[in-house]
Parts: structure tokens; sequence; C-alpha cells
């Protein structure tokens, strides 16, 4: 009998398996059909709603915590689709058992993420489950927001645009990996976790020239683009040496044997523009403090259709595709 694993929960190609093979024929529609962040959807107002939900361990970790984690994926799900984030919904499943303290510090940092990122918590829903029937917080989100850029998608992409990414990759994956690996740490190295709809808003004034945006969380940077490219007429090409990695993430994921381009970001965008816009997309960025090591790292081209190629550091260059497995499970 088959059952579900870890790996279907990893963002890598068990999960496109799922979504693709079981969830989406059975729940057809068209907004769903789109698989995007979000949803958008028609009305007096079109609108973006995103939902998800956060199994983070630890549930607090370097740089953040499941309550600021759960805010920020939301929010960022909404931005990326085109909208502006308004209003958020928060749902806590609670084992029996759980610290009173270590739920305040979680509902701050829910209050104090949200004003930031300028949306309001607007209902809500609390449960207990007995000790043992969880593993101390999870938390459901849903997101809404208005629509201030339509259109973004892969299906946009044309042969010649420039692939970009706000800053560094991999953060959240290796920050979290260490706080499971206490005897490994020799520094500070935080999770990226982070809004990012100042950032997207910075872009939604090259207009068409704007193409997709996406976060590239569980499966990285890597497993996204791939996203971008499956079954598509076009390839993206990579630059190594392009692409912005901190020493703490390197030296972390060189440890644990881990490729930083598959380990999940929290904090950082991926954007592709025509070539013509990408210096004012990269002004854009960098001129707020969550984008300031925004870069170029690829181009769109017609060379390997459906593939994403990165040129080595070295020269060469190899396939990436999906991640396959979860070299991490339980990130968001």
């Amino acid at each position: 009998m088959e059952v579900i694993t870890l790996d279907y929960g990893s963002g890598g190609k068990k999960t496109s398996a799922l979504i693709e093979e079981m969830i989406v024929p059975m729940l057809d529609n068209d907004a769903l059909r789109a698989l995007g962040d979000g949803a958008v959807l028609s009305g007096a107002e079109k609108l973006a709603f995103s939902t998800d939900s956060f199994v983070v361990s630890p549930y607090f970790f370097p740089g953040g915590n499941i309550g600021k984690l759960s805010v920020c994926g939301t929010v960022n799900d909404v931005a990326m689709c085109g909208a502006e984030p308004k209003y958020l919904s928060l749902a806590f499943i609670i084992e029996e058992g759980f610290p009173m303290e270590d739920l305040k510090k979680i509902v701050s940092s829910v209050a104090e993420t949200a004003k930031n990122a300028g949306v309001s918590i607007v209902t809500g829903d609390t449960k207990v489950v007995e000790k043992g029937k969880a593993d101390g917080i999870y938390i459901n989100t849903a997101g809404i927001g208005f629509m201030r850029h339509n259109g973004l998608s892969p299906d946009t992409i044309k042969p010649g645009d420039t692939v970009i990414i706000s800053g560094t990759a991999g953060d959240h994956g290796a920050a979290v990996m260490l706080a499971r690996n206490t005897d490994l740490v020799q520094g500070e190295l935080l999770s990226d976790c982070a809004p990012l709809n100042r950032l997207a808003s910075a872009l939604y004034g090259l207009g068409p020239d704007l193409r997709v945006l996406r976060d590239p969380t569980r499966g990285g940077v890597a497993t996204t683009l791939c996203e971008f490219t499956e079954g598509r007429k076009f390839s993206i090409e990579l630059r190594e040496k392009d692409i912005p990695v901190s020493e703490g993430v390197a030296a972390a994921c060189d440890i644990l044997g881990l490729d930083p381009l598959y380990c999940a970001n929290e904090g950082k965008l991926l954007a592709v523009v025509a070539p013509e816009s990408a210096e004012k997309a990269l002004e854009a960025l960098r001129s707020l403090p969550e984008g300031q090591n925004a870069a170029v790292i690829g181009t769109v081209t017609e060379n390997h259709p459906g593939k994403l190629v990165m040129r080595t550091a070295f020269g060469g260059s190899r396939i990436l595709t999906k991640l396959a497995g979860d070299q991490l499970p339980r990130i968001c």
C-alpha cells in the first residue's frame, strides 16, 4: 500500500506529482490549474488569495520563529501574484502542555511582523490536541490582497529575458538546519525570513517587462526555476559565479553535503524581467534594505528547451533538476 512519506512535503518531484496527478485533477478549476503561489480571483476588484500551513521544527530558530514565518510566508505568496497583501487569517493547532510563554512570544512575533508588512489579522481559530498528538504548535494562515500587477506567469517568459534574485540563496534552510545541529554552529547564521511585499511592489512599475515573480521556499532557487522551464520551449542558464551565497551558508552546506541552490529562502524573490529593464529592476530592489544584495544570475535561452542549466565556476555546465527527496523536512 502506498503511503505518504516526508518526500511528499519537500517541494520537489514528489510534491509536484502529488499535486499534479491527484489533487488538481480531482479539484480542477481555472484558478487552481494555474498553480501559482496564490489564486487570482475575479470580482468587483480582482483579488489574490493564498493559504499555507507551517510546521517548522524547531519552532524558534535563528532570525525568526513559526509566528513570523507564518505571516511572511502568506504575505509573500500573495505579493508574488502581483497583489498588495491586506488581510490574513490565523489558525493555531497547539499540543497540550505547550509553554504559555512560548505562545506569547509567537503571537507577539505575529503581531510585529503583520504590522511591518502592513497587513491585518482579521479572523482566526485555535484548537488544542492531546499531548503526543502534535509537535508543539502548527499554524495555518490564509491571505487576501488586491491585484496591482496582472499577468505574472512563467508563460510570459521570453528568450533573452534576465533572471534576478533579490539576495543571497539558501539562508533560511541553512539556519534551520543548524538550529537542529547545534554542535555545528560556529557563528550566528540567521534565517532571511521577511515580508517581500515592498520588494515586489518596487518591481510592479516595470509593467509588462516584469514577467514573473516567485519566492524560492521549499526546494530552493533551483527547484523554483525548474518549475518555470518545465514543459516549455525555453531554458534558463544560470551563472554559478553570479549567484550570491553568504560565507556562512556556503560553509554550513559544505559540512553537511548540501547545495545552497536547493536550500529554502523565506525572504528572497526571483524575478524574470525583459533584458532592457534588468538594470532598472536591480536599482529598484537595491534601493530597499532587503534587496541590497540583488543580482542578475542568469538568462533565458532556447539552447536546452525545458531545462535549467548552470554554467559552473570552472567553465563547465550541468543540468539542474527539481529537488528529489527531502534534504531537510519541516523547513516551513
